[in-house]
């Protein structure tokens, strides 16, 4: 068994096509496949399930992928503190973003990095606070940016706070309440709201501001992409609570958008997040970069 064909299983289980985990990989099929059966034979067991149309990873295959993964980010890593010890950092950085990040310019900050680190490959993944900072929690992402409802903070993560803001209602141009100084939620409650996906934090602010004016409100589309979320209160189907940061830019940039403040409305804090235990040297590489200092490291 060599780190060639754990990277081979992991491209098939992540395609679910030697086609194509064989473009990734750069190599012919036949190579490929003939390394997966090899390993196959060694271990005695089959990896994955396959026809002419379908490939999956079987039971053995799904216990040996977690392993797999873990491997192959053990090497990453033996490369990456060598380097470092030589005073060069290079490797991986594996960086987390909520949909809705405002406090830091994120392209820009990878942009820097780049240029003091350019043997670095940076790995982007976007997704929800909680499942971020699980990946964090876990190893499987270095950094993430996350958001999270003013009373909430990452669990079982280092963190920073980078921003504390408040949300927006986001209605159509052309709503009633567009041009209002402001609005309270009692005055919004019986609106068509567009939100985030149930269960989630982004969803929880909202939820919570006005579980706690004791209101109920009826939230008739649900949407996991912030921008979604924008273009159907533009069709004039709906209303939002988004925090300010993030609207602001939207509503700038498209005149089928209006903002109020909204006095009692949610509030949500920005953070920054990495794994406590043994960070990796991009990691620190970048947490520099972003200018957290040794003090946050703790």
């Amino acid at each position: 068994m060599d780190l060639q064909q754990l990277r081979y299983v992991v491209a098939v289980a992540e395609t679910r096509n030697f086609t194509r985990a064989a473009e990734r990989c750069a190599v012919v099929q036949s190579s490929l496949s003939h390394r997966i059966a090899g390993l196959e034979r060694e271990l005695g067991v089959k990896l994955f399930a396959r026809s002419s149309r379908r490939t999956e990873l079987t039971g053995a295959g799904e216990a040996f992928l977690a392993r797999a993964r873990e491997c192959l980010a053990a090497a990453d890593r033996a490369v990456a503190d060598a380097a470092a010890a030589a005073g060069v950092v290079r490797g991986r950085l594996a960086l987390g973003v909520i949909v809705t990040t405002a406090a830091v310019d994120v392209p820009e900050a990878i942009q820097r990095f780049r240029a003091r680190h350019p043997d670095v490959r940076v790995l982007l993944r976007a997704g929800g606070s909680v499942e971020l900072t699980a990946a964090v929690r876990q190893g499987e992402l270095d950094v993430a940016f996350l958001g999270l409802p003013a009373n909430e903070r990452p669990a079982g993560v280092r963190s920073l706070a980078l921003d504390h803001d408040e949300h927006v209602l986001v209605v159509p141009a052309g709503h009633r309440l567009a041009g209002a100084a402001r609005v309270t939620l009692r005055e919004v409650a019986d609106e068509t709201f567009v939100d985030f996906v149930a269960g989630t934090p982004a969803r929880a602010q909202s939820d919570q501001a006005f579980a706690a004016a004791g209101l109920v409100r009826d939230v008739a589309y649900e949407a996991g992409i912030a921008e979604l979320m924008t273009r159907l209160i533009a069709r004039g189907l709906g209303v939002a609570l988004l925090p300010s940061a993030f609207a602001r830019p939207q509503a700038a940039g498209d005149p089928a958008l209006a903002l109020v403040p909204v006095v009692d409305g949610p509030r949500r804090i920005e953070y920054l997040a990495w794994n406590e235990f043994n960070p990796s040297p991009t990691t620190l590489a970048f947490l520099d970069v972003l200018g957290v200092g040794r003090e946050a490291l703790g």
